[in-house]
């Protein structure tokens, strides 16, 4: 156990990731969980804040993130897409960044830097800049355009890096120190994983309170699986979902970089570094996520299961969508959607299974990427 009246990174024991422990004992029971509901529409506690009772005790830094809305598709009775397209930054990353930059504006820090495959850096730009806190982000120089544009307007301090997010991981934590940057890296520091478990949450109020049979997550660092792991957790311990079997959790990758996807199917504990890592999918290009271990447990205790999709297939199921749902998927939203059809197909799913899809970002701030796996090209003039 550590202090939460400092800043913490990682255990100083083992250099692992830290989890936020609440007493829960005053919160257990239906009449704690109606309480939520009651108090969700009054400012700022509406969003993700209104489980404030099981997140930080601070005043939220907070641009309106979370409470996302959960379709249910127009083909598929069973199957509810977790629309994380509608947050702030328009990015699921805007839960987990919200609280990291709250509980940094709580301890007082000035400068966070993270590195990033994209969406992140976006959402610590804006949460930094409502939060009067410098931010420092590295990204690869090929992320989707939208990425650079955001974090630049936003007054963020950005480097593009020739390779990967693991160079940038490199590069900061080569200069944090010298920096004075406080490092904001997935399961670097313990509130992303707050902020995400949300998602957990949310999704289980939205379907009554009750599990879906299984929820499919694209799977790059790994920070929202792992959060609503937890949030599962805490809601069996306060008595606040019915009980019954935990869903099935599905990590969805891209063929063209799946540590976490090789690591289940070969039955190891760990993720080997994916080499010459390459999919438009930019948020699943991570070559070996830190929580990969943590992962990989989540996976094989909740009977799940690791997938990697070939990038023509997701793009595929993402025209597929468009077409004939209405929703303009991010890739990695598409690789879900996309891994939802191969089950059905291999008999591991039946369409009667209750399935909850994430689409982390807004398909709008991938135009540049999905254009290119398109071949789509602005039509010339004519005269």
């Amino acid at each position: 156990m550590v202090s939460a009246e400092t800043p913490q990174t990682l255990c100083p024991e083992c250099q692992g990731a830290l989890y936020v422990r609440y007493d829960l004992n005053s919160l257990h029971g239906i009449g704690a969980r109606h309480a939520i509901v009651q108090g969700a529409a009054n400012p700022p506690w509406s969003g993700m804040w209104r489980y404030r009772s099981v997140l930080p005790t601070v005043e939220p830094v907070t641009l309106g993130e979370g409470w996302t809305p959960m379709l249910r598709s127009r083909r598929y009775p069973s199957v509810f897409l977790k629309e994380e397209g509608a947050n702030p930054t328009g990015s699921f990353k805007a839960r987990g960044l919200a609280l990291a930059v709250t509980m940094a504006h709580h301890y007082g820090l000035r400068k966070l830097a993270v590195p990033s495959a994209g969406n992140a850096a976006g959402a610590l730009a804006a949460y930094a800049a409502a939060a009067g806190i410098e931010a420092h982000i590295f990204m690869p120089r090929d992320v989707p355009f939208a990425n650079y544009v955001e974090a630049v307007a936003y007054g963020a301090q950005v480097t593009l890096v020739n390779g990967l997010i693991s160079d940038c991981g490199r590069m900061v934590a080569e200069r944090k120190q010298s920096e004075g940057w406080f490092d904001v890296s997935t399961l670097k520091e313990p509130f992303r994983v707050e902020g995400k478990k949300t998602m957990g949450y949310e999704l289980v109020e939205q379907l009554g309170w009750e599990y879906p049979d299984a929820v499919f997550y694209p799977t790059g660092g790994g920070v929202g699986l792992i959060g609503m792991w937890k949030a599962f957790g805490e809601l069996e311990e306060l008595g606040w979902v019915r009980p019954g079997k935990r869903p099935r959790m599905i990590a969805v990758q891209s063929a063209g970089c799946a540590p976490v996807a090789r690591a289940f199917d070969r039955g190891a504990e760990v993720s080997e570094i994916w080499e010459n890592a390459s999919t438009f999918a930019s948020g699943l290009r991570v070559p070996k996520p830190y929580g990969d271990a943590i992962m990989l447990e989540i996976l094989r205790e909740s009977g799940g299961v690791a997938l990697a999709l070939p990038d023509d297939q997701i793009l595929a199921s993402l025209r597929d969508w468009a077409k004939n749902e209405g929703i303009f998927l991010s890739p990695e939203g598409a690789a879900a959607t996309a891994a939802y059809d191969h089950l059905l197909a291999t008999g591991w799913l039946k369409t009667s299974d209750q399935v909850v899809l994430f689409n982390t970002g807004s398909g709008l701030k991938y135009t540049d990427v999905t254009a290119a796996a398109m071949h789509l090209e602005r039509p010339a003039l004519t005269t």
